[in-house]
């Protein structure tokens, strides 16, 4: 009886131990899951998900938030994925403004800054299907990888 218990313990702390973040969202994980996306979650309860380009040789790494905010009356999940850093990359004034010309005639998303890395971001509400996450984001991703082959040509980091 006391083995089982033992047994029965250890179970229970090394399924903690490999769960997801408890602020992981799981909702998120029900969309991919439906859509067969395979993803892993970060420290931060993010989803990860890499993208497999094989025709260009290229990956893109692209995150769908573990968290939702509230704005107004609105639910929002940020679905992102980084293009560059900005030092390395040489992302200064001139590309800057460029970049937000380029948000402004964006039909769904814009560039961000978070510390040093260029992000393109998307923020849907969180009651969007599996479908639409999925497609937002494939948008991101594309988005993403063609601005880190604009900013670092060949050069495949993110």
């Amino acid at each position: 009886m006391r083995a089982t218990r033992f047994v029965l313990l250890l179970s229970v702390l090394l399924g903690c131990a490999f769960a997801a973040p408890a602020w992981a969202d799981a909702s998120v994980q029900t969309r991919l899951d439906s859509r067969g996306v395979k993803y892993e979650v970060d420290e931060d309860g993010d989803y990860k998900v890499t993208y497999n380009y094989k025709d260009e040789g290229r990956t893109q790494l692209v995150f769908v938030s573990g968290r939702t905010e509230r704005v107004g009356g609105f639910i929002v999940r940020e679905v992102f994925a980084p293009a560059g850093r900005l030092e390395q990359d040489g992302i200064g004034g001139d590309k800057a403004l460029e970049l937000l010309r380029e948000s402004r005639q964006n039909k769904l998303g814009s560039w961000e800054v978070a510390g040093d890395v260029l992000y393109y971001v998307i923020k849907l509400p969180d009651s969007v299907d599996a479908t639409t996450l999925e497609s937002a984001m494939d948008i991101a991703a594309e988005t993403a990888d063609d601005m880190e082959i604009e900013l670092s040509g060949p050069l495949d980091a993110l």
